[in-house]
């Protein structure tokens, strides 16, 4: 087990992507398989053989929510799980058109953008 820990943390590495605009997720050596949220180990083998690839940025609505917030608050806001093209699920925001209308189903694409002050990836109609 000794490396696993060596330099940044795996957050660490995908919050660096991120503040470079690159939306980075982790990809198994050993067997090919995608993983989100960034970890040390793959889930189910615990093979330590992950490496950074690009996301194609493409995805679909699996689930999604609609947060209510008084104008004055930023008004209303989605939460939504997406599922991405390699196959993981990710929470995320569906952006560019009104909460209400974000559908399961939907075809998205990924950006990085700004959110709460800290780059985040959203998601915004295909």
């Amino acid at each position: 087990m000794s490396g696993y820990f060596d330099g940044p943390g795996p957050e660490e590495v995908f919050r660096g992507h991120l503040a470079q605009g690159r939306f980075m997720i982790q990809r198994s050596a050993s067997t090919g398989k995608y993983v989100f949220y960034p970890r040390v180990v793959a889930p189910g083998t615990g093979e330590a053989d992950l490496e950074w690839v690009e996301a194609s940025g493409e995805g679909t609505v699996y689930a999604t929510t609609v947060t209510r917030r008084r104008p004055e608050q930023g008004g209303d806001y989605n939460v939504a799980l997406i599922d991405l093209a390699e196959g993981p699920r990710m929470m995320s925001r569906v952006v560019g058109i009104d909460p209400g209308v974000v559908t399961i189903g939907m075809k998205v694409r990924a950006r990085v953008r700004e959110l709460n002050g800290a780059p985040a990836i959203v998601f915004e109609p295909a």
